[in-house]
């Protein structure tokens, strides 16, 4: 008689509106700080190449909208011709493989500096409250910001604008989608959060009014590109960048339900646990109710490993789970979930540096050969 394989709850697979996925393991969007002047490298084809397999669904690292959108070295854009096409031969590699692939498209607003925006110009948020120097993530240097300036209502639109542009963009460069950045501290999250959003017109004071924002975007990329080919990534708990709020649940709880009137294909949240990009803690906040509320796809990031990864979809806490630093230094994850076999030690220090292999492509496969063989001595 055939001894019966257990299932693996998220590797079976799952219908995500009109894509078929194998598996429900996906790759987060890191950012690595490897596209010299703001354009895509070659060196990403493989990168993202190696992540994919039949029917995975890849994040790519968040894309800036527009050129005052970067606050970052080296990360990628999307608004120029030239960005546009160099994204083209790595989407390509990924569809080769039978990947399904969305651009996360950002603007950073206040996180930046004059030396990174046009004519050494202020950078833009809901706020002019200045952001304190941070550690930078290599735990060694300081990030210096330059004090942004408040958008006024009349510049609003352009910014949407710049959003729906980018995400035609996408489009044009072959990705399947895109999600919105809107969570992180970053500009859609500097005017959901209460702490950082000190405005007194239609975009702030009121939970209704600090999330319009966020929505008008929803809607102005949705009408664009299909919400079919639209989801989003939310952190109301989180505190990146002094952006908290005074009652995350009821915005993000506000967030869900608002993102069903527009029918987008998913929502993606961070767990509360993250109360550092880094690091997870105790935390008696649940993403549950978010997970009702929200009627398409749920994507839950944080802190995951193979063991709740699975149960937080066998319990029906999530239709997808999404890996950062365990996929970026093991590039067959599934495959190394599938066989519970050891996984490789990311190295932090890499994460961030411009080389275009060490830290990036060079994390070795899993030699299943010698697997076997382990396991029949």
């Amino acid at each position: 008689m055939a001894i019966e394989t257990p299932v693996i709850p998220f590797l079976t697979p799952y219908k995500m509106g009109n894509f078929n996925l194998s598996h429900r393991v996906v790759l987060a969007p890191l950012t690595r700080q490897r596209s010299y002047n703001n354009v895509p490298q070659p060196h990403a084809i493989l990168y993202y190449s190696q992540r994919t397999t039949k029917g995975g669904f890849l994040i790519a690292e968040a894309t800036g909208v527009s050129n005052t959108a970067q606050g970052n070295p080296n990360t990628p854009s999307i608004w120029t011709k030239e960005q546009v096409e160099a994204w083209k031969p790595i989407v390509d590699a990924v569809h080769a493989k039978g990947g399904i692939f969305f651009c996360q498209i950002r603007h950073v607003g206040r996180v930046s500096n004059q030396d990174y925006q046009p004519n050494g110009q202020a950078p833009i948020s809901s706020t002019d409250k200045p952001l304190t120097p941070q550690i930078r993530a290599n735990g060694v240097d300081v990030a210096q910001f330059t004090p942004p300036r408040r958008l006024r209502i009349d510049e609003i639109p352009q910014i949407v604008n710049d959003f729906r542009l980018a995400a035609r963009n996408a489009i044009e460069a072959g990705f399947d989608g895109v999600e919105l950045h809107g969570a992180h501290g970053y500009l859609i999250d500097q005017f959901l959060k209460d702490q950082v959003n000190d405005r007194i017109d239609q975009y702030g004071g009121s939970l209704e009014n600090r999330c319009r924002f966020a929505l008008e975007i929803v809607e102005a990329v949705s009408n664009e590109i299909g919400a079919d080919r639209v989801g989003i990534r939310l952190s109301p708990f989180a505190n990146y960048m002094e952006s908290g709020d005074s009652n995350p649940e009821a915005l993000g709880l506000y967030m869900a339900e608002s993102l069903n009137k527009y029918g987008i294909l998913y929502c993606h949240m961070v767990e509360p646990r993250m109360n550092t990009r880094e690091e997870k803690s105790e935390c008696p906040h649940s993403l549950l109710p978010m997970r009702k509320a929200f009627k398409g796809t749920f994507l839950v990031a944080g802190g995951y490993d193979r063991e709740d990864g699975n149960k937080a979809i066998a319990e029906g806490r999530a239709d997808l789970v999404v890996y950062g630093r365990l996929f970026l230094a093991n590039p067959d994850l599934p495959r190394r979930f599938e066989l519970n076999a050891p996984l490789n030690k990311y190295n932090r220090e890499t994460f961030y540096t411009s080389d275009p292999v060490v830290g990036y492509t060079d994390y070795p496969f899993l030699n299943t050969s010698s697997l076997v063989t382990k396991k029949n001595d």
